[in-house]
C-alpha cells in the first residue's frame, strides 16, 4: 500500500465506541473454559520474532529517545527505509525523488538506533527504480565498509501493486511489471548482493494468502504472483515477505491457513530445498482507524496476532509504523483515535488544529502490545497450544527452556469482565500465585504483581493479562526433546513419521509418544522404542500436525518437539476419481471445474458430495447438475441429460467459489457415496 506520513485508513463497517450500559461483573458471567496443552508444541520463538518499520520521512528515526523506547517494548528487528519509499530511496546520496526524505534519517544514524536498541535491522532495496549494482553497493557500504553485518535484505517492497493488475501504488520503472520480470531481477540482485557478501539472506515479495491480488493471473502470465515468482527465484531466495493489514479486529483466525498456504506454494514451486526459505511478515498492523488503530481494540488485536503468527513460524513481525503521524479522529472504547498507525505519538495536529496528538513519542497502545508479547513469548520459549471457549476471549502460551510456562489471555470485550478457569495438560504448575502482568483500557503502563491462582483469574474488559508460572516438579534430569519429524509415504490413510532421538537424561529413554494436535487437546496417535511411526488409521484428504515426546525409564516427559504439518491424500485407486481446476480467481471468489470419471461400473444417475474446509467459504452458484448447500457440506445431483456415465465416462461441472479468507480448496470427494481418487 501507499506510505504517506499522514496515511488515512479504509472505512470498514464496524466501529467499536465506549457502550453506556454497565459493565458485566465477574460474579453475572459464567466461567470460561481455557485449556493449555504443553504436549503440542508450536514454533519456538524467533530473535526478530518483535518487528517495527522506521521511514526516513521521520525524523526521529534515529533519536536515543526512539531507541531507548522501542529497546523497552522487546523490539528486536527495525526495517528501513520504509515500505513504499523503499522503491524511490537511492541510499548513496540519501535521496527519494517523489518523496520526502526528512533530516537525519540516513542509513548510518538508522545503524546507530538499531545498535542502540539492541535490534537486527532489515534493509529494502529499491527494485522500483534502482538496480542490482545499486544494491551490491550497499551490502558493500554496509558489511564490508562498515561492519554491520546486516543479514536481513529485501527486493523491493509490495511490487505486485506496480500496475500490473490494475491498481499502482509502488514505484516500477520496468517496462515490463510482471511477475516473471520481478523474479528474474531478484534473481540477479540476489546473485549480485551475495557476491558481495554470501552469508546475507535474500527475501522476495509476495502476495498474502486471500488478499489482493493473490491467485490472480494476469493476462500473459503462466499464474499467479506467487507461482511465477517462487518457480523462478526460489532457488535464489531464503525468505519470502508477506504484509498483511486485515481490516477487522476479527481475522486472526485466518493466520494459520494463511501461512500454511505460503508455505505449500514454496513448497511446490520454489523447487528443491525449499525447506529452508522462511516466512517473514515485514508490514502488520490492524489496518483501520474505525478499529481502533491506536486506542486498546487495536492493540489487543496487534497482540493476538504477533502471538499467532509467531506460533505458526513466522521469524519477524513488523507493525506499520514506529512513527506515522495524525488521520481521522474519532473516539474508540472511551478514547481519543488519532488514526496513526505508529507504535509513538508523532505529536502533531490534524490540518486545522483542532485536534493535536500526546507529546511527541508518547506511547500507542499497540507499543504495550508488543512490549506484553516480548515480555509474554521470550526468544529461546516454544509456543504451546492454548485455546478458549469464549469468542471474546483468546490464548496463548509459551512454555520457557526453564520449565516455567507463560499464558497470555486477551479479553477484546468493551463491558465484560470475564473470569477464566485454566485447564493444563502437560504440566502441572507449582502451587504458589503466579507473576502477573496486566495491560488494561487506557492504562499507560503495563503493571506487575503477584496473586491469585494459576488456575482461576478474571480478566477485566479489554485487557492484557499474562500469567507467568513455575513447574510443580523439577526439570533436571528429563530427556531432551526429540529433532524435527518428518513424513514420508503419506497415503489417503497413513504415514510415516520420523525424528532424530532425543538426549537421554539422568535415565534412559525407553519410548517415544507420537501425539496429534486437535485444537488445544491432543490425541495420542501411537508409541515406539524407535524413532519412526506409521499410523494407518488416518483419515483422506485432512491436515494433521504432530509433536513426538520422549519417555523416560520413571515417566518422566521431555519438551515436545518441533511439530510436523502434513496432509493425507484420497486413495490411490478408487472406483471414481475426480479433477478439480480453477478457471479463474479474483482473490474473493474464483470458477471451478470438476471433472468426474466413473471408473467402476457403468451409472444411470450420480450424486457427488464434497465439504468446505472453513466457515469463510460458500456455494456462488453452479451449473450442469443440481447444487445445493448446507452448512459446510454441498450436493451435486446430475441433472437429466448427464445421469448416465459409463466406465471410464467424464462428466464435468461447474460452480463459482466465494471465500473470506485463506481458500483451502476441497480435497475430498465421494461418488454415489465411495471416496474418490482427487487428481
Amino acid at each position: 500500500m501507499p506510505r504517506t506520513l499522514l496515511r488515512a485508513a479504509s472505512a470498514f463497517a464496524l466501529t467499536l465506541t465506549a457502550l453506556s450500559a454497565p459493565a458485566a461483573h465477574a460474579d453475572d458471567v459464567t466461567p470460561v473454559a481455557v485449556t493449555v496443552n504443553a504436549r503440542a508444541a508450536l514454533a519456538t520463538v524467533p530473535e526478530t520474532g518483535i518487528g517495527t518499520n522506521h521511514a526516513i520521512w521521520d525524523s526521529n528515526l534515529g533519536t536515543d529517545e526512539t531507541a531507548d523506547l522501542l529497546k523497552d517494548a522487546g523490539v528486536k528487528l527495525l526495517r528501513y527505509p520504509g515500505g513504499s519509499y523503499s522503491d524511490i530511496y537511492h541510499w548513496a546520496d540519501h535521496t527519494a525523488p517523489g518523496g520526502y526524505v526528512a533530516p537525519d534519517t540516513d542509513f548510518d544514524t538508522f545503524m546507530s538506533g538499531v545498535r542502540r536498541t539492541g535490534a537486527q535491522a532489515m534493509v529494502t532495496a529499491n527494485y522500483g527504480t534502482g538496480t542490482a549494482e545499486e544494491a551490491a553497493a550497499w551490502v558493500r557500504q554496509a558489511n564490508v565498509v562498515k561492519g554491520y553485518g546486516v543479514k536481513l535484505w529485501e527486493i523491493g517492497n509490495e511490487n505486485y501493486g506496480n500496475g500490473h493488475y490494475g491498481a499502482a501504488w509502488e514505484a516500477d520503472d520496468h517496462a515490463d511489471k510482471s511477475p516473471a520480470e520481478y523474479a528474474r531481477t531478484v534473481v540477479a540482485y540476489a546473485d549480485a548482493m551475495k557476491a558481495v557478501d554470501p552469508t546475507i539472506k535474500i527475501g522476495a515479495v509476495l502476495t498474502t494468502p486471500a488478499n489482493w491480488p493473490d491467485a490472480i493471473t494476469a493476462e500473459g502470465d503462466d499464474g499467479s504472483w506467487n507461482k511465477v515468482v517462487l518457480s523462478t527465484a526460489g532457488s535464489k531466495i531464503d525468505f519470502v515477505i508477506l504484509h498483511w493489514y486485515p481490516g477487522a479486529l476479527d481475522k486472526v483466525g485466518h493466520v494459520p491457513d494463511m501461512i500454511q498456504l505460503t508455505r505449500e506454494q514454496i513448497a511446490a514451486y520454489a523447487g528443491p530445498g525449499s525447506e529452508r526459505i522462511g516466512i517473514a511478515m515485514t508490514e502488520f498492523n490492524t489496518g483501520s482507524s474505525s478499529n481502533g488503530t491506536n486506542t486498546q481494540p487495536g492493540a489487543l488485536a496487534a497482540a493476538d496476532s504477533y502471538a499467532t503468527l509467531l506460533a505458526n513460524g513466522v521469524f519477524t513481525v513488523d507493525w506499520w509504523n514506529v512513527h506515522n503521524g495524525i488521520g481521522a479522529v474519532t473516539e474508540v472504547a472511551g478514547h481519543t483515535d488519532y488514526g496513526d498507525f505508529g507504535l509513538l505519538s508523532s505529536g502533531v495536529c490534524n490540518s486545522d488544529g483542532s485536534v493535536c496528538e500526546p507529546a511527541l513519542n508518547t506511547p500507542f497502545a499497540p507499543y504495550y502490545a508488543l512490549e506484553m508479547v516480548s515480555r509474554f513469548a521470550r526468544p529461546g520459549d516454544q509456543f504451546v497450544r492454548a485455546a478458549s471457549g469464549e469468542a471474546k476471549v483468546s490464548a496463548h502460551a509459551a512454555r520457557r527452556p526453564n520449565g516455567d510456562l507463560a499464558v497470555m489471555l486477551v479479553n477484546t470485550s468493551a463491558d465484560t469482565s470475564y473470569p477464566v478457569e485454566i485447564d493444563y495438560s502437560g504440566y502441572s504448575p507449582a502451587s504458589g500465585a503466579p507473576t502477573v502482568l496486566t495491560h488494561t483500557n487506557g492504562a499507560t503502563s503495563i503493571t506487575t504483581s503477584t496473586g491469585g491462582s494459576a488456575t482461576a483469574r478474571t480478566l477485566p474488559p479489554l485487557s492484557l493479562t499474562t500469567l507467568v508460572l513455575h513447574p510443580a516438579a523439577p526439570q533436571a534430569g528429563r530427556p531432551g526433546a526429540p529433532g524435527q519429524p518428518v513424513a514420508s509415504q503419506v497415503t489417503d490413510t497413513s504415514a510415516k513419521i520420523s525424528w532424530p532421538a532425543a538426549s537421554p537424561g539422568s535415565r534412559p529413554i525407553v519410548k517415544y509418544e507420537v501425539h496429534r494436535q486437535n485444537g488445544a487437546v491432543s490425541e495420542q496417535l501411537g508409541e515406539t522404542s524407535g524413532t519412526s511411526f506409521t499410523p494407518h488409521n488416518l483419515k483422506p484428504g485432512t491436515r494433521y500436525t504432530v509433536n513426538v515426546i520422549a519417555r523416560d525409564s520413571a515417566g518422566d516427559l521431555s519438551w515436545a518437539s518441533p511439530p510436523l504439518t502434513f496432509t493425507t491424500g484420497t486413495p490411490a485407486t478408487s472406483s471414481c476419481s475426480v479433477r478439480l481446476t480453477i478457471q479463474s480467481d479474483w482473490a474473493s471468489g474464483y470458477v471451478g471445474a470438476v471433472d468426474i470419471t466413473n471408473d467402476g461400473a457403468p451409472v444411470s444417475g450420480w450424486t457427488l458430495n464434497f465439504s468446505w474446509p472453513r466457515t469463510w467459504q460458500s456455494l456462488g452458484s453452479g451449473w450442469s447438475g443440481v447444487w445445493t448447500q448446507d452448512g459446510s457440506d454441498v450436493k451435486v445431483v446430475n441433472e437429466a441429460g448427464n445421469g448416465s456415465l459409463g466406465t471410464g465416462a467424464t462428466a464435468t461441472i461447474g460452480f463459482v467459489g466465494n471465500y473470506s479468507g485463506p481458500n483451502v480448496l476441497p480435497s475430498v470427494f465421494t461418488f454415489n457415496g465411495t471416496v474418490c481418487t482427487t487428481r
